[in-house]
Parts: C-alpha cells; sequence; structure tokens
C-alpha cells in the first residue's frame, strides 16, 4: 500500500507517515522470507500501533473536528477533509491487515500444526472440556447487562472486548429487554490453550470469544439469544493537565488517570457480520460516525494474539535466538570505575548487553567512595533492575536523585509508582519542568577518590564523575529489542555539562553555557542549523561535505529547509528515518543530493546519529531527539558527542554506513514522499545491516 505523504500539509505528512510507516512493517508480515510466527507477531504490533494512533493522534483530530471543524490545515484544507483522507487510509490498512491474516498467515501456521479451534469446529469432548472451562472460570467473572430504562448503555472501558447480545422473551420480572452488553473483563485470557489430549494438532488454541458464542445463553436463563456480535471502542488517552493550575504535577496526574479508560470514543471495532441496526445504535451512544467504524474479518482484540508466538515452541517458525554479547572491555571482574577513568565505552543494544549499565549503577550503589548518583527515568518498566538499584544506593546512604518523567505516555503510572518506592527509602524525586518533558537519558556517578602525592607532596583528595548518556530509555527489556547507543564515559566536560543539566531539572536559575553538550530547547536546533549550513558553506567552497542523520521522525520545518539549502550548495546527505519524514528528497533543484530510507527489520531502529563531515573532523552526536518541533523547543534534551576515534568510528560504520549498505529490509522515499521497498540488484550479495551487526558484534 503507497500511502503519499507532502511536506506542504504538516498535519497529513505527519498523520500519513505514521501509516506509512505501519504499511511498511505490515510488509514485514507479508515477506515470506520472514519466520511465520514472526509474521503473526508484525501483525500485532501493527494492531499495537493502530491502537495508540487512534488513542492519541485521531483523537487529536477529532478533538479539533468537535471545536470547529471549518478550522484549516496550513495548505488550506479543512480538518473535516483531512479527517476523511486519513481515515480512508486508516480503514486500507485495517482491511489490508485482516485479509494477510485470514487468508495467508492462519491457514500457513495451521498446516504448522498451530490451530485456533472455533466453537463450531468442537468435537462432543472439545465442547465438554469448553463448557467446564467456561462455566468455573468464566462466568464467576462476566457480569450481563441488560439495557432497559433502568440499565442505560454501559460506558464500556478503552479497547476492552464487549459483546452486544440479542434476546427474545421475558426474565423473571416480565421484563421482555432484547438487547444486552457482557463486557469481557481484562483479566481474563484472551486465548486459551486447548488441552494436548483433546486435539490432534501439537499447539491448539480457544480464543475467548469462541466460549462467548458457544455458551452466551447459560447467561440469560429462560432467554433466547438469537445473536453475539464482538465490538471494541477506542477512547482518547490523551490526559489533559492544565500547567497553568498545577501545584503538584503527581497528584494531578493520580486525578487524571482514572478516566483515561473512559475518555471520549474515537473509534467503533465490530466483526463483519454486526447487523447494521446494532452497528447504527453503538455508532449513536458513543457519538461516532459511520467512518469510525471498522469491520473487522476476524477478532476484535487482535493484539492480544502476540502472546502466540510465546507460547508455542517451534524455534523454526521464529527468529534464531538472540543473545547479546558482552562488551570486550565490561567482563566479570572488571573494576568498572578504573576502566572509565581511563577510557570511553561504547555499548550498541541490542547487539551488545546492557549489562554493564546496571554494573555501574549496582557497583554505584554498592561502593563505599560513591556519594551521589543522579538520573533520569522516562520509561523503565514495572519490574526495573535499574530502579532496585537506586533504591539499593538510598538504602545504602548514597544521596540519590531522581527525574522522574511522570508524563511519558502509558507510562504515567508505573512512573508515579516508582516515585513513591524512590521516596519511601530516602531518594530525592523530582518531575523536571512542568510544560518540557525531560526525555534526556543521563546518568551521573559521583564518587570520592584519592589521587596519591608524588615526592613530598601529600595525598589529594577529588570527586569525579562517571556518567552514561543514551539514546533509548533505562529499559533492559527494551534495550533487547530496540537499537541504541549507550555511551559511559569520565570525560570531565560531558560530565561538568551533565551536572549543569541536572542543576536545571532539580532546582533553578540561569541557563549555563555548556562545553560539550548541545540541549533542547536551548541550543540544539541552533548547533544543528548551524552545522547544516557549515556543510552547505564548504560545497559552496568546492570541498567535501557530507550529512549523514538517522532518527525515527523529522518533521521541524527550519532544518527541513536548511537541508534543502544544503542540497542544493552540492553538500550529500543521506538520511535514515524510521517513520514520518517531511522532507522530499529527489525534487529536482531542491533536493536532488538528498536520499531517505527507512529500515524496517527484526529490531526497532532507535538511535538517533547526527554526523558532519565538517571539513574532515567528523563531527558526530548521539541523542534521544528526533527533529521534530516537540523535541527541539518542547523538551529537555541532550545530544552528546563521540570524542574518542575509535568509537566515533564504530558509529559510524555501525549506526550509518551497514544500514545504507542494506538491500532487503530497506525502503526507499522518492520525490513524491511515496516509500518502495528496495530489491537487490541480479547478482548482487544480499545485505541485511541488523543481520550483519549481530555477527560483526558476535
Amino acid at each position: 500500500m503507497q500511502i503519499k505523504t507532502s511536506s506542504k500539509t504538516p498535519l497529513l505528512n505527519r498523520e500519513l507517515g505514521v501509516l506509512e510507516f505501519n504499511a511498511r512493517v505490515l510488509q514485514q508480515a507479508e515477506n515470506p522470507k520472514t519466520p511465520l510466527l514472526e509474521r503473526l507477531r508484525f501483525v500485532c504490533i501493527v494492531s499495537s500501533n493502530m491502537d495508540e494512533f487512534f488513542e492519541i493522534r485521531m483523537s487529536g483530530i477529532k478533538e479539533q473536528l468537535k471545536n470547529n471543524h471549518k478550522n484549516k490545515t496550513p495548505d488550506g484544507m479543512s480538518i473535516t477533509e483531512a479527517y476523511d483522507i486519513i481515515a480512508e487510509k486508516a480503514h486500507e490498512l485495517v482491511n489490508k491487515k485482516y485479509k494477510l491474516l485470514k487468508d495467508d498467515i492462519l491457514p500457513k501456521i495451521a498446516k504448522q500444526g498451530v490451530a485456533f479451534h472455533t466453537h463450531d469446529q468442537w468435537t462432543p469432548a472439545q465442547r465438554a472440556w469448553a463448557k467446564e472451562f467456561f462455566t468455573t472460570e468464566l462466568v464467576p467473572l462476566l457480569t450481563p447487562i441488560a439495557l432497559d430504562p433502568a440499565h442505560p448503555f454501559p460506558k464500556v472501558i478503552n479497547k476492552s472486548l464487549n459483546f452486544f447480545i440479542t434476546l427474545e422473551g421475558e426474565d423473571a420480572f416480565g421484563r421482555s429487554a432484547k438487547l444486552a452488553v457482557v463486557q469481557a473483563p481484562r483479566s481474563l485470557p484472551r486465548v486459551v490453550a486447548m488441552p494436548k489430549h483433546l486435539s490432534d494438532t501439537p499447539h491448539s488454541f480457544v480464543l475467548l470469544s469462541s466460549f462467548m458464542h458457544a455458551f452466551v445463553p447459560e447467561l440469560f436463563q429462560g432467554m433466547n439469544v438469537t445473536g453475539c456480535h464482538q465490538f471494541r471502542v477506542t477512547r482518547n488517552s490523551d490526559l489533559f493537565v492544565s500547567e497553568d493550575d498545577i501545584t503538584d504535577l503527581r497528584a494531578a496526574l493520580q486525578g487524571e488517570l482514572p478516566t483515561r479508560h473512559l475518555g471520549d470514543a474515537v473509534r467503533l471495532e465490530i466483526k463483519s457480520d454486526m447487523p447494521d441496526e446494532l452497528t447504527d445504535y453503538l455508532l449513536e451512544v458513543e457519538g461516532l460516525n459511520p467512518k469510525d467504524c471498522y469491520r473487522l474479518d476476524g477478532p476484535v482484540n487482535l493484539v492480544r494474539l502476540v502472546q502466540i508466538p510465546d507460547l508455542v515452541d517451534r524455534p523454526d517458525l521464529k527468529f534464531a535466538d538472540h543473545q547479546p554479547t558482552k562488551s570486550v572491555h565490561l567482563q566479570p571482574g572488571t573494576d568498572i570505575f578504573e576502566l572509565l577513568a581511563h577510557e570511553d565505552v561504547l555499548l550498541h543494544h541490542p547487539y551488545e548487553s546492557f549489562d554493564p549499565v546496571l554494573d555501574l549503577l549496582r557497583a554505584a550503589a554498592k561502593d563505599p567512595h560513591v556519594l551521589a548518583i543522579k538520573q533520569t527515568v522516562y520509561r523503565t518498566g514495572d519490574q526495573s533492575l535499574v530502579m532496585d538499584a537506586l533504591m539499593e544506593a538510598a538504602r545504602n546512604g548514597k544521596e540519590v536523585t531522581v527525574v522522574v518523567e511522570l508524563l511519558a505516555r502509558f507510562d504515567e503510572q508505573t512512573n508515579i509508582s516508582w516515585a513513591a518506592k524512590l521516596e519511601s527509602v530516602g531518594a530525592h524525586v523530582v518531575y523536571g519542568v512542568v510544560g518540557h518533558k525531560c526525555h534526556a537519558k543521563m546518568l551521573l556517578v559521583v564518587r570520592k577518590e584519592v589521587i596519591p602525592g608524588i615526592g613530598r607532596r601529600k595525598d589529594k583528595t577529588v570527586l569525579k564523575r562517571y556518567a552514561h548518556l543514551g539514546t533509548g530509555n533505562y529499559h533492559p527489556k527494551t534495550a533487547k529489542l530496540y537499537s541504541d547507543f549507550g555511551l559511559m564515559t569520565s570525560n570531565p566536560e560531558i560530565c561538568e555539562d551533565m551536572h549543569h543539566v541536572f542543576m536545571q531539572l532539580t532546582g533553578t536559575g540561569r541557563r549555563t553555557q555548556l562545553k560539550q553538550l548541545w540541549q533542547s530547547p536551548f541550543t540544539m536546533h541552533a548547533e544543528l542549523i548551524a552545522h547544516i549550513q557549515a556543510e552547505a558553506r564548504a560545497a559552496k567552497a568546492g570541498k567535501k561535505a557530507h550529512i549523514m542523520a538517522k532518527m525515527n521522525a523529522l518533521l521541524e520545518p527550519t532544518i527541513i529547509q536548511e537541508l534543502y539549502k544544503a542540497s542544493q550548495a552540492g553538500v550529500k546527505i543521506d538520511l535514515i528515518i524510521r517513520g514520518v519524514c517531511a522532507l522530499q528528497p529527489g525534487v529536482p533543484s531542491l533536493s536532488d543530493n538528498i536520499k531517505v530510507r527507512s529500515i524496517i527489520g527484526r529490531f526497532l531502529e532507535h538511535h538517533r546519529i547526527y554526523y558532519f563531515y565538517a571539513n574532515g573532523e567528523e563531527t558526530l552526536y548521539l541523542s534521544s531527539a528526533d527533529w521534530m518541533d516537540r523535541n527541539l523547543f518542547r523538551r529537555v534534551e541532550v545530544a552528546f558527542p563521540v570524542l574518542n576515534k575509535k568509537l566515533k568510528a564504530r558509529v559510524i560504520k555501525e549506526g550509518l554506513r551497514m544500514l545504507l549498505k542494506d538491500n532487503c529490509t530497506a525502503w526507499q522515499m522518492n520525490s513524491e514522499g511515496a516509500y518502495a521497498q528496495i530489491k537487490p540488484r541480479a547478482g548482487s550479495t544480499l545485505y541485511v545491516g541488523q543481520k550483519e551487526l549481530v555477527k560483526l558484534l558476535a
């Protein structure tokens, strides 16, 4: 599916760009070379991404529609027209996803002994087991709600699985309710493994919906159930906290979180067999229009199938198991402080293990010479070895300061819980700067050390800093799935800069001029513009000029315009943009020298890399910031230099050039903003960047 984007329409470009990215991910599910269960996983990833797309992005557009549908986008298009275009493309993507699942993936999975038994296929023995399971495991948790004047239509929870029931007859009170709703509690399993002795298929599963369709009459004794139809409502999940009225951000968020699952409806998903009159009723109840309704030829809660690859022990149907390697510098027994005192260490996840970061934290927590630890936390997970180490450090009497970003979308409750746990052991917890999310990934350790005296000079006690900066979150689980760089260093200027950034986040005061770090919202945008312009001047002077950059999204208008000017000046520009890109490459007389590609592979490309040839000096910065307005002006971000020549060469090779050589999982954007998958030339060697990195760093 080709979804054309245009830099002239920011709203359309952003939202269609998200759909385009998911279309490329779905291509991985279509690819017959992708292992079968991984193809199913990619379908589920697209489903999860689409859920968030509606919860956040489409909900924002619908808010604009509600407030003033006559509002115009920057190119004069009405919000209504923009919504219609986006909705049409979303329907195309969803329909393609379900067709792929039904016609291709599920039949092939079944041939490999992984089957989903629907209620109309059960043998008598299977039906008896299913009836027992329904009665003992499901019925006690189900609450059927008849729709009548005393029972209005319930406010179904965001993304929950629900069943719309049609009935005939009278109940014990003489009521003749014709409609009812059964909500499936989130605690119920959506996929249940069938006992092996009941099936001749090695891996047999039953969906929760099959139990409901088979036995829902048990919930309405004496009534005649004439229909049972699945539906799912997606709601606006963006939290609103007025910055003007905040006195306690944590308390404000805790007040908002309980209502997140009950926001305004944005999307209605139904099984394709639901009668029109029931569909119209649901749309009216939820305040939606027909374009918000998605008729699905398959399960409406498709995300839950993501657990199937983990439940099926078939290594031949999955990607080969990947075990990150240990950094050659940080083998067991290494004194991490002694090592970092003399050299920087670069970590490339998921190819290299995240363990050294944990080792640094654990060593700092136990080392009697460590006095203080400061860290930013954006996403870390419900179970976190990072947070465990920070709490141990606090219990051991270290001064622990943690900047917790409470507004990390969908991780708000987790971060609130961690903040409370940290405070309970004596850590200092702050929430950064209201209005500027803290997205920077920083860890700073302060250690008291003794410098031996020489000759008659006495020993000298100093405070030395050790640091870790990263492009990704302090989340050991995602470090196994996302490609990110981390730098461990004791460079005095970098550590001093980090100290000043932490002072800004925890205290108050004027901006400090940093020596090595670029910082949003203060200097990063200006530094990027300056470096792009420097390359343009070099090209005009007849010198070699080259820009390479890798990130998740490129939308900021000024940077795009400067890249166009640089291209016109003769600068060679290679961009690796995973997701949304508002720049259009290859436009004659505008962007002839710019190439844009996207890598969609086994691991999620996540690191942000900024490279400028700089007359042969090769300036290289790593960051967690995309080139978007929000990252450059409304967040606290840092970009950090890689100063060691060997490590710089590693980043250029591993993070840029190897992915620019990829001819299997790369997509190229054309001058009209559409993507096409790069095909290897006849006779050329197949080159998959991520696979080559696994070999290189093994």
